[in-house]
């Protein structure tokens, strides 16, 4: 006879860090929204934490963007970044996260956000998130 298997992932897991506070991302005045370049912004040595076994997760975060009018500003970001490490959140949940607060900031004409982590038991994964401005 089978038994209920008890959730090991609860609605508070799935929802953990998606409303914590986090430092505002400043931006600055490109001087050349043509729409004609992107930037890319890697960091590699990304950590944020599991919140269900409270085990940190590690991984590069690409932050890639066409530009309109303003660009990301990189201290803030990095400060912005280094707030996840102690952050209870998923993975999924983080490079989404961090494309909704980027778009926010600098509202460019696309962006793609992709974290690819370490593995974890022998499974990798990669996670990317797309934005891209309605014509």
């Amino acid at each position: 006879m089978a038994t209920k298997r008890q959730k090991l992932y609860t609605d508070e897991h799935a929802s953990s860090g998606l409303d914590a506070r986090l430092p505002e991302i400043e931006c600055w005045p490109n001087q050349y929204n043509t729409g004609r370049y992107w930037i890319e912004i890697t960091t590699p040595e990304f950590t944020s934490v599991c919140p269900r076994t409270s085990l940190p997760d590690h991984g590069t975060v690409t932050i890639r963007y066409v530009p309109d009018r303003q660009c990301l500003e990189l201290k803030s970001l990095k400060m912005y970044l280094l707030e996840y490490r102690n952050l209870g959140i998923f993975q999924e949940n983080a490079v989404n996260r961090i494309l909704d607060d980027c778009v926010r900031a600098c509202k460019p004409r696309e962006m793609t956000v992709t974290g690819e982590f370490t593995p974890r038991g022998g499974v990798y994964s990669t996670i990317t998130a797309t934005y891209q401005r309605r014509k």
